[in-house]
């Protein structure tokens, strides 16, 4: 079953997009042409665990032991039993099971951690798994800041390389769910936390609860990109911000992820478009969660007990861990990538950092909203038309926005990002619009 460890899967140059879930785009491919055997000879391992030994390796993995819900309201404690994680014939279960009655949860699984046992800025992280099914399952590999050196969750960040809700369950279209997710959490203090992501579906109708699957991520100084059996659907980057001559942020050049945190010298609160929070070390999760905020409210809603009354298995066939040696300090130079996956069409995904207000001058100005270029900052908009505003070559303008209004009422122009902006006064207004 597992493949040398050398081994790292390799490029293609397929692309395709389909509407995705949660206002982000899913991925569907056909796999035929890539060839997973392409090795990238500068990705280096640097850590790994097999799941060849007798018992799960506690030089490597502590168990998280609480019955907190994981903050999503879910419903299972975490335990160290034998009974709900467990190495067999060199695969790791985690096994979600009914609680005894009278238990504080309903059921019962594990976590495990590599916090401070083993963390890492930059490089590739993956692990080949077989996910679990039913109504309520949720299980995920992620990563965690090891410090919070930029404050507490969601400030300092999390990556969600693989995870999934609900596999197998009906979705509202009769088909049974098989997307598998990759996400950023970061940005300002819950419940104002952002994230940004994209799902996944894999080819020829294939489900993730049926076999193993290869899911990574390769993280570097300023992008992360997540793999499926080598095939790279997502792509995410720090913001770009447009600074003055004074330093202050008066604009986005592209909006990817930001954080918030106080300043050391101003002690204010300040927004940063830069590599943080993606900047510090980070440790990996495994766990498997029984419903919660999430898996509860889509597809057949709830709970289904009988899919878990003789265990739900979360099955890992290992964990590794690569580091790119042409740069370690920024883990670039080591990038496994295709046409498309810098492309809003495509793979890239824009995050969700805000504007930057630029400071007031004191004297009115024009405002530069299109010049033949997209302005990140003022996007072109349909509001209910249902059109797509493009960009076209006019003979006399040169490049131009194309609205189209057809028979319903609309709306079109360019619109701000944020909720609220301030006027020269400092006072907040409305959502700033121009249309036509």
């Amino acid at each position: 079953m597992k493949p040398t460890v050398n081994q790292v899967f390799g490029v293609c140059l397929l692309s395709a997009t389909l509407q995705g879930c949660g206002g982000g785009a899913e991925t569907n491919t056909d796999t035929s042409q890539i060839s997973p055997e392409i090795p990238v000879s500068d990705w280096q391992l640097v850590w790994s665990d097999e799941f060849d030994t007798d018992t799960i390796d506690a030089n490597k993995w502590q168990h998280e032991v609480n019955c907190a819900g994981g903050g999503n309201n879910e419903q299972q404690c975490y335990t160290a039993s034998s009974d709900n994680s467990y190495i067999d014939n060199g695969v790791l279960h985690i096994v979600a099971l009914p609680a005894a009655e009278g238990e504080q949860k309903p059921y019962t699984s594990a976590r495990l951690s590599s916090k401070n046992k083993a963390d890492f800025k930059y490089g590739r992280f993956e692990v080949r798994a077989k996910l679990p099914s039913g109504q309520g399952s949720w299980p995920a590999f992620w990563l965690l800041p090891t410090d919070e050196a930029y404050g507490g969750w969601p400030k300092s960040g999390e990556i969600d390389v693989v995870e999934s809700v609900n596999l197998k369950a009906k979705r509202e279209d009769g088909t049974l769910e098989r997307h598998v997710y990759g996400t950023l959490h970061y940005g300002k203090d819950w419940p104002d936390n952002e994230s940004s992501g994209k799902a996944y579906l894999l080819p020829d109708d294939m489900n993730p609860a049926d076999d193993f699957h290869t899911y990574a991520i390769e993280w570097q100084e300023g992008e992360i990109r997540w793999y499926v059996d080598g095939y790279l659907y997502q792509t995410q980057r720090r913001s770009q911000a447009l600074y003055n001559g004074d330093g202050d942020a008066v604009g986005l050049i592209y909006r990817g992820w930001f954080t918030e945190y106080f300043g050391q010298d101003s002690g204010e609160l300040e927004t940063h478009w830069d590599n943080a929070p993606y900047d510090q070390a980070f440790h990996m999760l495994l766990n498997l969660a029984v419903g919660g905020n999430w898996p509860e409210s889509v597809n057949e809603l709830g709970i289904d007990a009988s899919a878990f009354a003789n265990g739900q298995h979360f099955e890992i066939d290992y964990v590794r861990v690569y580091q790119c040696q042409i740069n370690p300090e920024t883990g670039k130079g080591c990038d496994t990538v295709r046409g498309g996956f810098d492309s809003l069409e495509d793979a890239l995904v824009e995050g969700k950092a805000p504007t930057p207000i630029p400071p007031s001058s004191g004297i009115a100005q024009n405002l530069d909203i299109f010049t033949g270029t997209p302005n990140p900052n003022w996007p072109a908009w349909d509001c209910c038309g249902g059109s797509t505003p493009t960009l076209v070559d006019d003979a006399e303008k040169g490049t131009a926005y194309e609205f189209v209004v057809g028979e319903s009422p609309t709306v079109n122009g360019f619109i701000s990002r944020d909720e609220f902006i301030t006027d020269e006064t400092g006072a907040a207004t409305h959502l700033m619009q121009a249309h036509f």
